[in-house]
């Protein structure tokens, strides 16, 4: 029997033309008991998604039209104060518009949610997306420090940590043939797959609209850690992405940057955002981050000039400075 001790309002967020993989989702959703209703926040999609989901006739789905599209931060923002504020349920499920979970996911987590300790508002549970290597490796028993939070990084890099990093690729103990642990900690994670109780948002509040795409999932959910509660991975509990993220096929060429490359309103937001984000929590040394910004421009720089990418490198550095300055919210399209 389906273990329905908890009632859990689902939440997603979708835009565009994307009923292909909305309606998946929502299909596998609608199959299960635990899920008493759905929240879809619709970022002014290019059709009806009020006709699509009548046609599914599950009087549990609920429609939030917006006439404009207000980013993830926005839509996930309007999503969790709904279900706060208009419902009863004691859980809500984030997953993306094309989140799949397995059909196990949900009673899997609500059952791993009984045994680990702990209050309501001191915990919140993640399932396992194996597209995303930094957590297969955590799952496997990685120490998410190799990840997350680099101290003094710049998008990511940092001088003193190449031999490190080099070491840690030579010597990986964490490959295919390491099985998968009960449960692992994590600094702040995605929206999608983030299971928590209604008692945590009275303390974390609402996703920051500011952020409007990109990384604000991160600066959400690092609150959660920040307030003192745990974020377990749960990797029997999985989430498959039915949809391929932008760049995941991306093949790398000598004297180019995939950052230039592919550079769109997609990559302004990711870096701005970023900046921004790792700007609060990761600087420990002003003098080694400008040492690592320093360097990695200047990097990009010589491959802007020999791919002949100027006009999005100087975008990039734009991007860079709005993060670091805190302009955020919704960004002009010349940026991009």
């Amino acid at each position: 029997m389906a273990n329905i001790k908890y009632k859990v309002c689902v939440l997603t967020v979708t835009y565009a033309n994307r009923w292909q993989f909305l309606e998946q989702v929502l299909n596998r959703l609608l199959s299960l008991a635990q899920v008493t209703q759905v929240v879809v926040v619709n970022n002014a999609s290019a059709y009806s998604v009020d006709d699509k989901v009548a046609g599914l006739n599950d009087s549990r789905v609920v429609v939030l039209n917006n006439e404009e599209n207000i980013g993830s931060a926005g839509g996930y923002k309007q999503a969790i104060e709904y279900a706060y504020q208009q419902t009863d349920a004691d859980m809500v499920w984030l997953l993306d518009d094309d989140n799949m979970p397995a059909e196990n996911a949900l009673a899997g987590l609500l059952a791993k949610w009984d045994e680990i300790e702990g209050e309501n508002n001191k915990k919140a549970l993640y399932c396992l997306r194996e597209d995303r290597l930094p957590h297969v490796k955590i799952a496997r028993g990685e120490n998410p420090s190799r990840y997350y939070l680099v101290p003094d990084n710049f998008m990511g890099f940092n001088i003193f940590n190449v031999l490190k990093n080099q070491r840690y690729k030579k010597n990986d103990r964490f490959g295919t043939g390491v099985p998968y642990q009960d449960k692992a900690m994590m600094p702040y994670v995605p929206y999608g797959g983030l299971l928590m109780h209604r008692s945590l948002v009275e303390v974390i509040g609402y996703p920051d609209e500011k952020f409007f795409v990109y990384v604000d999932d991160s600066e959400y959910t690092y609150r959660i850690t920040q307030s003192g509660a745990v974020i377990w991975l749960i990797p029997n509990c999985k989430v498959i992405d039915i949809d391929q993220s932008q760049g995941i096929n991306y093949q790398p060429k000598p004297f180019h940057s995939h950052l230039l490359n592919l550079w769109s309103f997609r990559t302004y937001y990711a870096i701005r955002n970023r900046m921004y984000f790792y700007s609060k929590v990761t600087i420990h040394s002003h003098l080694v981050f400008k040492l690592n910004k320093g360097l990695y421009l200047g990097y990009l720089w010589v491959v802007s000039r020999l791919s002949s990418k100027q006009k999005e490198y100087n975008k990039l550095v734009a991007a860079v400075n709005d993060g670091l300055t805190g302009k955020l919210g919704k960004a002009a399209p010349e940026k991009f």
